[in-house]
């Protein structure tokens, strides 16, 4: 068990079953952490009191904060259970690049005006 993270896209009609993935991770708890203070800022809805297996649509403006973010290596500490080690241990090597590429991907989704989002389950 562990934190596991997806990135997708699909057209504004379709629902789920439409998803494309973009983007996967795994235990990169900085990452969580920060989308789910975005979901939280959005005042989404909260199921029980985690933020898990949560569809989070990723707007444009939202994606350039990530992006500086990103760059900048300020993503937030986060912790949890399944989370693993701070994310930010081995990020160079195993996180940064993967986030730079989702970014990418999003940028290019939502430009094709298609819908992306973020989930994750642990």
């Amino acid at each position: 068990m562990g934190l596991d993270q997806y990135a997708y896209r699909r057209e504004a009609d379709e629902d789920e079953d439409g998803n494309i993935t973009i983007a996967e991770w795994r235990k990169h708890n900085r990452l969580h952490g920060w989308m789910e203070a975005l979901y939280r800022d959005k005042d989404g809805e909260q199921t029980g009191n985690s933020f898990n297996c949560v569809e989070l649509e990723l707007t444009e403006p939202d994606i350039e904060q990530l992006e500086a973010h990103v760059t900048d290596k300020v993503l937030p500490e986060t912790e949890g259970f399944f989370f693993g080690g701070d994310s930010y241990e081995e990020y160079e090597e195993y996180h940064k690049q993967a986030d730079l590429d989702f970014i990418k991907e999003a940028y290019e989704a939502l430009s094709e005006g298609k819908k992306v989002y973020y989930n994750s389950w642990w």
